[in-house]
């Protein structure tokens, strides 16, 4: 799958993500007004949150999606990360918070309750299709960990796409909110006691404060700067190693400059009898076996360099004699 087909992926999950949140959050509200449910207004606030977050992913795919100029040289895939972090802070404030303090005020009154049949009938409904959204987030993980032959889970993990770890997160949480909600219903109803009511409203609070600090560090992490993952960097260093008059890789770096951009920069140890022309040759065929392998890779640079052992490259700097350029590819 190309870089472009990726993003297009990631934009239809938003966008089918964030059809659903509107669509429940408004039979939400109207069962949490109509059964005066704590939880269920908890869950309205859930999905309204999960709404506005959609929105601020879509934000980021779009900004952090255009190409570089001569301003931003790398391009803008950072600014993904800006907005997808303002989402996560977005989830803690307003979700969260509502969802805590109006469950707390609701056990603390222990005001009486209504009918509770309409809310059962929206959590039914709420909860097939925030699973037709966590499906198809799920497939597009799936996809992702199939080609780097790794597991679900560690994709999850690792990923530089955010859009793809926060949906993850926020259409599980939902699945478990609806439980929550559906259980502090069913326990008041039985009970006749609406503090049940209250401590469902308080736990999916919990839950959203759970899922906001996920993504929070995770988008911290890469606007500080994190490396490519694991297998992208294994599959840079084994291109990188068969190129012609390689001996070796002395160091290996990686930066995530976007969730579609990648930065290496290598140091490489030559052979010995190389020229200075044949490093410029290995060095476009070292830019063009790492697109071709992976369209995310922008960016490569070359130091030819040597080992403790191994003797110094041609220079192609007169004023630094000894010392070998770095090859921009």
């Amino acid at each position: 799958m190309t870089e472009s087909d990726e993003q297009s992926q990631s934009v239809r999950t938003v966008i089918v993500a964030g059809s659903v949140n509107v669509a429940v959050a408004v039979a939400k509200v109207v069962a949490g007004l109509l059964s005066s449910s704590a939880a269920m207004l908890s869950e309205a606030a859930h999905s309204f949150a999960d709404t506005t977050t959609e929105v601020l992913l879509f934000v980021a795919l779009r900004r952090g999606g255009r190409r570089a100029d001569a301003a931003r040289p790398f391009g803008y895939g950072r600014e993904s990360y800006i907005w997808a972090l303002l989402a996560a802070v977005f989830t803690f404030v307003s979700g969260a918070g509502f969802s805590i303090t109006h469950g707390v005020h609701v056990i603390a009154s222990a005001e009486e309750t209504g009918d509770y049949l309409v809310s059962y009938a929206v959590l039914v409904v709420s909860f097939v299709l925030e699973s037709v959204s966590l499906i198809r987030t799920v497939r597009q993980v799936r996809r992702r960990a199939k080609r780097w032959k790794i597991s679900p889970a560690r994709v999850l993990r690792r990923t530089p796409n955010t859009t793809i770890m926060a949906v993850f997160l926020e259409d599980s949480a939902a699945l478990v909110g609806l439980g929550l909600a559906g259980a502090g219903l069913g326990l008041a109803e039985l009970t006749g006691d609406p503090v049940w009511d209250g401590i469902a409203s308080v736990a999916i609070g919990v839950l959203l404060l759970v899922v906001a600090t996920i993504l929070a560090r995770n988008n911290l992490s890469l606007l500080v700067g994190r490396s490519a993952r694991e297998p992208v960097q294994d599959e840079i260093r084994r291109e990188l190693a068969a190129l012609p008059s390689v001996h070796g890789i002395v160091e290996l770096l990686t930066l995530q400059l976007g969730p579609d951009d990648i930065l290496v920069v290598a140091r490489i140890d030559f052979a010995d009898e190389v020229s200075g022309a044949d490093i410029e040759d290995v060095a476009d065929e070292a830019k063009r076996r790492l697109t071709a392998r992976n369209p995310a890779v922008r960016f490569v640079f070359l130091n030819p360099t040597r080992t403790a052992t191994g003797p110094e490259p041609p220079s192609h700097d007169p004023e630094r004699p000894g010392r070998g350029r770095e090859h921009p590819c």
